[in-house]
């Protein structure tokens, strides 16, 4: 049985860039269909879409990739775990890889990148980078 969705997405849509996959599918869940929000906003992908399988849902990602074929994300990775959650103030999120990177911060006003949540002067929990 799988405990982490979140860590399981993000590995699958790691393996996929980085073999040149157009689409990769996720298990749902609402905080995975967030974070992705946050990342089409910042335009790490092209979008994705909730697909409903009878009782399931799934969710397709459309990858981003530059003109040259390189992929648009470098690297990704989960930083609050099941074992050690990690929680930031809004001063400690300001600026992630000198403003080339986004931190996924889950905050009272719902799941924001670090740059909204500086500017609503909100931390949360940290749940992952993404440059």
């Amino acid at each position: 049985m799988m405990n982490d969705i979140i860590a399981d997405g993000l590995t699958r849509i790691r393996n996929a860039s980085m073999r040149g996959q157009e689409v990769t599918t996720l298990l749902h869940s609402k905080l995975m269909e967030d974070i992705l929000k946050v990342f089409e906003e910042k335009g790490y992908i092209e979008g994705y879409k909730v697909i409903e399988d009878g009782n399931k849902k799934f969710i397709n990602v459309t990858l981003k990739y530059d003109e040259d074929g390189n992929p648009v994300i470098n690297e990704v990775k989960k930083i609050s775990k099941p074992g050690r959650r990690v929680y930031k103030g809004y001063k400690d999120i300001k600026n992630y890889k000198n403003g080339f990177g986004t931190l996924v911060v889950s905050t009272n006003k719902g799941v924001l990148s670090n740059d909204e949540a500086y500017k609503l002067k909100v931390g949360g929990e940290v749940i992952c980078s993404i440059w």
